[in-house]
């Protein structure tokens, strides 16, 4: 792939999730201020479980997929791949839907406010989230760029359509939660129909799926871990603290979590490529890749950073209640940083991915996971939400560490420490732009945001940060 194309299609990706952030921006003023903040917090315990079943149900097999089919151009090997990944997946999802249902009552009433009727419809949406994944790693892997985002926008969007019209006609949580089912099975039966159109049907033989979970199993203890120290933090601030925190944090988590949405561009296109380029043992390539990659993710989290957690008070004004900004606002500054921290891990561990040694990131996201754990164990209950934000941040800068000291044993790349810290002094100059001019309303936090972008590049161009 040239560096044109590629570069492209991180535009592309990144003008998706742009879109998809957005969506996130358009509907937390909806549900907010339709729904009471508990029931908000219900809506976040949903959004929290759907994201931890596939991580264990799953077995790491979409991604497994992504490394090795990448290289693969026979129709029956690609057949083999998929379909025998989509159908352990299936089997799997299945058996997680019933023993959620067989233990609806007492997890609804630890976890969702005994909302039993909610975790029925969890237990139907988890095998068409698994098997959404499978498909649009599929795409992935074959780095048709225009279906995935496609169906990652369309999959957004139809939720956000149904569920702000639902909620704006008075409408509740429970039939929230049915649109996000809904939304989940439209996108399902679109991207199977296309995949089937394209490679046909086939009844697996299971003939790859021993090299697939090999590559795929030790994945998940990492995945987990990763999940814990990104969201049990919800569970136990619903525990200790109740549901109302529970909404309370998210919000200002969520906010300081939006700057993600440049690294996600990066770790879509980054596994076959580098997988391609390292199987062909071009070895200089793959170290241009990620130096320049890294370079291009911290350009702008950066300043995202200052950015986001200066304006985070005023941002949460607009767009939920005074109530919740008051609590949530001083949660987005630790986020940010994390965030940072877990952009730059994504890139630098796509090393242990290229040598597969996916044992490492596994090992290291359960030392970070149990640690996460235990901290948010004592410090929510004393220091309420505020422990949370800071055990996660802890438990980033942990991960990071370590992966770090692996990573670079296996293959060392260029960073570019002036650069960054060319970008930091730029972001402080601009950092001077927003507690200047203090913006109130949404207009005018959006022209701040303008203009700190233009200040920001202008003082890099200066500082020759930009060539």
């Amino acid at each position: 792939m040239s560096k044109k194309l590629f570069a492209q299609r991180i535009g592309l990706i990144s003008l998706t999730n742009f879109l998809i952030s957005l969506s996130g921006i358009i509907l937390l003023p909806i549900v907010t201020k339709k729904l009471p903040i508990e029931e908000y917090g219900v809506w976040v315990q949903v959004g929290v479980t759907i994201s931890l079943l596939p991580v264990i149900l799953n077995l790491g097999l979409p991604y497994a997929m992504v490394r090795f089919l990448a290289a693969k151009t026979d129709k029956k090997e690609i057949q083999e791949g998929f379909y025998s990944v989509a159908a352990i997946v299936l089997l799997m999802s299945i058996t997680g839907s019933l023993l959620l249902l067989l233990f609806s009552k007492p997890l609804a009433a630890i976890f969702l406010g005994n909302r039993v009727d909610l975790v029925k419809i969890l237990s139907l949406m988890i095998p068409i989230v698994s098997l959404n994944a499978v498909c649009l790693n599929f795409f992935r892997a074959f780095q048709h760029i225009k279906r995935y985002t496609f169906f990652t926008f369309l999959q957004t969007y139809i939720m956000l359509v149904l569920v702000a019209c639902f909620l704006l006609s008075g409408y509740g949580i429970f039939e929230a939660v049915l649109c996000r089912l809904l939304s989940q099975i439209i996108i399902f039966l679109l991207m199977i129909s296309l995949i089937v159109s394209n490679i046909g049907i086939k009844i697996p033989d299971f003939s790859y799926i021993k090299e697939y979970l090999s590559f795929g199993i030790p994945t998940i203890p990492g995945n987990l871990s990763f999940w814990i120290v990104e969201s049990s933090d919800r569970y136990v601030i619903g525990y200790f603290l109740g549901l109302s925190f529970v909404g309370y944090y998210s919000p200002g988590y969520g906010l300081g979590s939006l700057i993600r949405m440049f690294v996600a561009p990066l770790g879509f296109l980054l596994p076959p490529v580098l997988s391609k380029l390292y199987d062909e043992n071009k070895i200089t390539e793959v170290k241009i890749y990620l130096e320049y990659s890294l370079k291009y993710f911290l350009m702008f989290v950066i300043p995202s950073a200052f950015g986001v957690s200066l304006l985070s008070k005023d941002i949460l004004v607009s767009l939920t209640t005074p109530e919740i900004a008051s609590h949530g606002y001083l949660i987005t500054s630790f986020v940010a940083v994390s965030t940072v921290l877990y952009g730059a891990y994504g890139i630098v561990a796509q090393i242990i991915v290229l040598v597969k040694k996916t044992k490492i990131t596994g090992s290291i996201w359960l030392m970070a996971g149990i640690m996460n754990l235990g901290l948010n164990m004592i410090f929510i209950p004393y220091f309420g939400i505020i422990g949370a934000a800071v055990t996660t941040l802890i438990a980033y800068i942990f991960a990071f560490t370590l992966l770090i000291y692996y990573a670079f044993k296996y293959l060392k790349f260029n960073i570019d420490f002036y650069f960054i810290m060319k970008s930091i002094l730029a972001s402080i100059i601009m950092s001077l732009v927003i507690i200047k001019s203090n913006p109130v309303g949404a207009l005018n936090i959006l022209i701040v945001i303008g203009v700190c972008a233009v200040v920001y590049f202008v003082i890099l161009l200066l500082l020759k940060g930009l060539k």
